[in-house]
Order: structure tokens, then sequence, then C-alpha cells
């Protein structure tokens, strides 16, 4: 794991927002109450009412003179119209393209911005899974078409929310990850605290060579003494997740995985992660399935320990994307996120060895191609951990 990495910081404070309905228009009062400084790090923009009503609030505050600046991901950026970049550049927003795609890159094409950040005024932060887009939400609307969550955050963690897109935002013209300087934070990921509150922690990865986010889950999953509950919306984890999941679950630990149902944007995805669930099933790992809509959370709930972000904690993400999660010791923070999941998993399938056995043949097939695809990927990757 080389480069350093962020410390635990305390005296934070913590809210879990659920839905688009509940953190956009807290995001956008925020941007629109900005009094310096806007950032926006995404992954995910496609054109739309939710696109428009974010444009709307950024202009604003550019043209009040708030410096914005947005890093959105060249490829899921793809369908945010050139018009709208035109509206955001003419008001004053500075806008920057992470990795644009080139038929000449070739494989460099795969490295993809994923994190989701929004900084405002150096002081309050929202991170999570979200994208811009009507999916995530309509204005007007109540429900959202796909389940997430976003925590918002203020006090010293936001420093350091601010110095990783700082230095991936001056980096971005270098098409490179950010490398930190070597008297930069803590060479190695730092204990978790036995306990406390209002405590958080900046975890990350970028491209190939620094992967924290993950040592420090899978650090989390094997010190487990009551719970592991994990929401993930494309199970595809890496071999170190899956072991120290069957190994917490064979202690007698509470593993549950919450888990996208038949409501998704990737079908084969999920096809390809049900290859992992008769091993995890037997070792006693319980597997919920998300029905009402598509589960696009990632979160992890590790006894008091909370993990939220844009990581699936898949082989995939951890070799090519930038990622981001805010890791936290805050009762408050614990006790939302374990009654969101309480919600969640009472609205989900579980999945047993006797449903399993039973599903129908065109399934099984399903499962096989698509498993056997994902196997090869993970071959070609080289990564087993």
């Amino acid at each position: 794991m080389p480069g350093p990495v962020f410390p635990w910081r305390d005296g934070n404070q913590f809210e879990l927002l659920i839905d688009g309905p509940e953190f956009f228009p807290r995001m956008l009062v925020a941007i629109v109450r900005a009094e310096y400084q806007v950032d926006l790090e995404l992954y995910l923009v496609e054109a739309g009412s939710c696109a428009e009503a974010v444009v709307e609030a950024l202009e604003q505050a550019a043209r009040r003179g708030v410096r914005v600046r947005c890093l959105f991901d060249a490829y899921g950026s793809l369908a945010f119209t050139l018009g709208l970049r035109q509206r955001l550049q003419a008001a004053g927003v500075e806008l920057r393209l992470y990795n644009r795609l080139g038929w000449r890159h070739g494989a460099r094409n795969l490295y993809r911005d994923h994190r989701k950040i929004l900084l405002v005024d150096e002081r309050w932060a929202v991170v999570g899974g979200t994208g811009v887009t009507d999916e995530f939400w309509k204005p007007g609307h109540e429900l959202s078409e796909w389940h997430e969550v976003m925590v918002r955050m203020e006090g010293p963690v936001v420093a350091d929310w601010q110095l990783l897109f700082d230095r991936q935002w001056h980096a971005n013209n270098r098409r490179t990850a950010w490398r930190p300087p070597e008297d930069f934070g803590l060479p190695r990921v730092p204990r978790m605290p036995a306990q406390g509150q209002g405590l958080g922690r900046v975890a990350y990865a970028d491209a190939r060579q620094h992967r924290d986010i993950l040592r420090s889950l899978v650090r989390a999953l094997n010190g487990g003494q009551r719970r592991i509950w994990l929401a993930t919306p494309y199970f595809l984890p890496t071999w170190s997740v899956r072991r120290s999941l069957r190994r917490a679950a064979s202690r007698g630990i509470d593993v549950r995985l919450l888990l996208t149902g038949p409501r998704t944007d990737h079908p084969s995805v999920r096809y390809a992660g049900h290859r992992y669930y008769p091993r995890l099933l037997r070792a006693g790992v319980r597997i919920f399935e998300y029905q009402p809509c598509f589960l696009h959370l990632k979160m992890v709930l590790v006894d008091d320990w909370v993990s939220i972000g844009s990581c699936n904690f898949d082989h995939w993400n951890l070799r090519f994307n930038l990622e981001a999660n805010i890791e936290a010791l805050d009762p408050p923070l614990t006790a939302a996120v374990a009654t969101s999941f309480e919600r969640d998993l009472a609205q989900s399938l579980e999945v047993d060895l006797e449903h399993w056995n039973a599903r129908p043949a065109w399934r099984r097939v399903k499962q096989r191609v698509w498993g056997w695809m994902d196997r090869m990927v993970v071959i070609l990757l080289g990564r087993r951990n």
C-alpha cells in the first residue's frame, strides 16, 4: 500500500441522508448559500431535471463571485450535454474532466474517477454514492428510482476531504492520480479507536497504487465482534473480503449482505456475483436482495464502525477507479446506519441454500456464463487480494 493515509480526526458532526429527495435539496441549499467556494467531484452526470437543478445552483453561486470547481469523470459525464457544460463555463464555473477518452489511449480509458464529493466553503461536506441523474432525484418527486445514501459532515475531517479534492484537481491536468508528498499523513492505516464520538477518517483509493480503503475494511471485518452488515449494488468482492466474511460468520458473528435484487442497471454483474453465494451461505453468511428498487448504496457497519462512500469493494473498482469513503465512529451516525439497514433488510428477500438450490435452469445458465466472465476478469487483473 504505497503512499501515506489520512488519520482519524475528532470533533466532527455527521448526518446520514437517505435518498435523493432528502440529500439533493440540502446540497442545493448549501451551494446557493456558499460564501466563497464550492467544489464538486462526480462520476455519473447526465442531462435531466436533476442536472438542471444542480447546474442552476452552481450558476447562481458562480455569478455571485463564489469560486466553483467541478471535476467530472469524462466517461460518466458523456450524457452531460454540451449546452449544460457551456452554461457552467459562461457563469464562471471551472470545469475539468478526468481522463478524457481516446482511441489511442487503450487500457488507460478504463481508469475512472468514481468519487462523489461536494465541499462548500472548506467547512461543509457531503459524500457518498450519488450521481447527478434523474434516477437519484427528480425535483418534485417524493421517491427515487435508485436507493442511495450520503453523509453530511462538518468539523476537522472536512479539511482532509478538501485536500483530497485539491490534489486531484491539480493532478488532473497531468492525467495522473494524486501521489501525496512524503510528509503527508500517516505511513499506514491507523488502528480503529476502541470507541469514540465524532471521530472520522477519509479512506481513499487511487488507481493501482493506493488502496487503504480496502485494507481498512478487511481489518474491520477481521476485528468484528458482534455484527458485520455490508451493502453494495455490485457484488464482486475481492478474495480478501470474501475470506474475511466467511471467517467472521464461522465465528458466530452476525454477517449480513444487503445486495441488489432483480431491479438493477447491470443484470450481468448481478449474475456474475451470484457465483460467490454458495460458499458464503455455507459459511453462515446471510444474503438479502433488496426488492423495492435498485439498491445503489455502498455502506458498511462493523460493530459501531461505519464506512460509507463511493467504493463497491470489488476488484474492478479497486484496480481502475478513484474512490473515497468516510469512516466514522459516532453513536448517532451508527444508530442511523443501523436503522437504515434494518428498514432495508425488512424489504428484502433472504436467499438461503434451499432457495438457491431451487433456482430455475435459465438462471443457472446466466449465472454460470457471467460467473465465468468474472473469473476471467479476475485472472486478467491478476488480483486476488
